[in-house]
């Protein structure tokens, strides 16, 4: 049928279907001042809102606070478990603490530690038995390895740059009007230290002196000579700021291997002699039956004194790392680099630094998996040193308020709030939060001790060091 472009069938114009009701019902009418109140309550909850979110922040702290408070105790009683040699307690304590770890942000200060402090169990508890043994690393890429995390570590905060810093200046009070100073760097590195030295010299009134630095470090690998490298970039500094300098390195592998001769100190010399982290290796393991024999700490502060310094710059960790009992070491390192890691974070603006982590990660792991010979890190406490150096015929050299005053200024350029330093009977201290971290502190040699280079000289035939080496450099202006 044709529909002839018609719709067949439309609703009457004039009816309505009676099954379809079209009517819509009248809008509401609102009351009067209702608009005003659902502003009201919607401001009113937007202004609740900053409130809940701070309670919510407040809450999740909390939480993780009791987290970390808890895994600190699962750790501890772990360590216990250690050294009272209940291998299954602390391997439960151990899996109790990686379960814990969870719960606690690895962005925070308790959970970085936390991480390394697990690792260091779970390495102690379950030492890896390669089978066959993978051989040891050759030792210069080992310490070129180091060197490379040393400089990260003195980049990342100030605990290297208030050491320079300090014993810096405590060497220029020191080398005053003297015309020939030889500094002694017992860890020569990267040479970080003494470029601030060297401009500071040239800028001193009536001249700069002639200044010789001795270095000493580790063998380079085959075909290379790092200390000489550091010598070269140190002597291209020196010319360029106008100072009479001659560089000599001596490369050994530990610092009880180095004899005064090999020091070359030449009559009318004005001697410093630096130490930064360093004498803390040398020190005898406590728990050993030979305990109270010679130990090679002994040895190189007999030869400290037999050169007869004007100044011995000493800067140590100030901690308590070196007790005999297992749980001791343990608790004091754990609060020790919890403190560390914090300020760490802070230097950093919360960014952190997993090179610069990775070197304290290294003293971390000696300190819980080392015992006996094996343990190299082993930090004691500032009243440690006075006695010790004060048995070895050296006298405290007092660092003055200037000193105290620039490095309050120098730690306040380079990190956040928190550093502090303080001065403690002469010596000065980097903290966090009123907790020493770092003491740096001067001797000399007493006025009544006799001994010198050529006494020293004796031990020549007791052993230089196997494999010792020399590099020379000389520039002048």
């Amino acid at each position: 049928m044709a529909m002839g472009g018609a719709f067949p069938f439309q609703w009457p114009a004039d009816t309505a279907d009676p099954g379809l009701d079209v009517t819509l019902p009248p809008l509401p009418t609102a009351a009067p001042g209702a608009e005003v109140a659902y502003y009201a309550d919607m401001h009113a909850m937007q202004m609740a809102l900053p409130d809940f979110a701070a309670a919510l922040a407040a809450m999740r702290r909390e939480e993780e606070e009791a987290a970390g408070i808890r895994l600190v105790h699962l750790l501890m009683s772990c360590a216990g478990s250690v050294e009272a040699a209940d291998h299954a307690a602390a391997s439960a304590h151990l899996s109790d603490a990686h379960a814990a770890l969870a719960a606690v942000s690895p962005s925070s200060g308790i959970g970085r530690v936390a991480v390394h402090f697990t690792a260091a169990l779970s390495r102690r508890l379950f030492p890896p038995t390669p089978s066959p043994p993978p051989p040891p690393p050759a030792q210069p890429a080992a310490d070129a390895d180091q060197a490379f995390l040393y400089h990260r570590f003195y980049e990342a905060g100030p605990y290297l740059k208030f050491a320079h810093f300090t014993a810096n200046q405590a060497i220029l009070e020191a080398v005053h009007g003297c015309n020939h100073v030889h500094i002694i760097d017992f860890n020569l590195m990267q040479g970080l230290q003494w470029p601030a030295l060297i401009q500071a010299l040239a800028l001193r009134p009536g001249g700069p002196p002639f200044l010789r630095l001795t270095g000493i470090g580790p063998p380079s690998p085959p075909g290379r000579d790092d200390l000489r490298d550091v010598g070269i970039r140190l002597a291209d500094l020196a010319r360029s700021v106008r100072v009479h300098f001659s560089f000599r390195g001596v490369a050994a592998n530990r610092l009880d291997e180095v004899r005064p001769w090999m020091l070359q100190v030449s009559q009318g010399e004005a001697v410093a002699v630096n130490s930064v982290l360093q004498l803390h290796r040398l020190l005898a393991d406590p728990s050993s039956a030979d305990a109270r024999s010679r130990a090679p700490i002994d040895a190189v502060l007999d030869c400290v004194a037999s050169v007869r310094p004007k100044v011995f710059t000493v800067v140590e960790q100030e901690a308590n790392h070196n007790k005999p009992g297992f749980l001791d070491r343990f608790t004091e390192a754990l609060f020790y680099y919890s403190a560390v890691f914090d300020s760490l974070d802070a230097a950093s603006g919360g960014a952190g630094d997993a090179a610069a982590e990775a070197y304290l990660e290294r003293e971390i792991c000696d300190i819980v998996c080392g015992e006996g010979a094996d343990r190299r890190e082993r930090h004691e406490p500032l009243p440690r040193w006075r006695d010790r150096l004060g048995r070895a015929g050296l006298a405290a050299v007092p660092l003055g308020a200037n000193a105290l005053r620039q490095a309050r200024m120098l730690v306040g350029l380079f990190s956040g709030e928190g550093h502090c330093v303080e001065e403690a009977e002469g010596c000065l201290t980097l903290g966090w939060h009123g907790r020493p971290l770092f003491s740096a502190s001067a001797w000399r040699a007493e006025e009544n001790n006799q001994s010198d280079s050529n006494n020293a000289d004796g031990s020549r035939s007791s052993g230089c060091g196997s494999g010792s080496e020399e590099s020379n450099i000389s520039c002048s202006s």
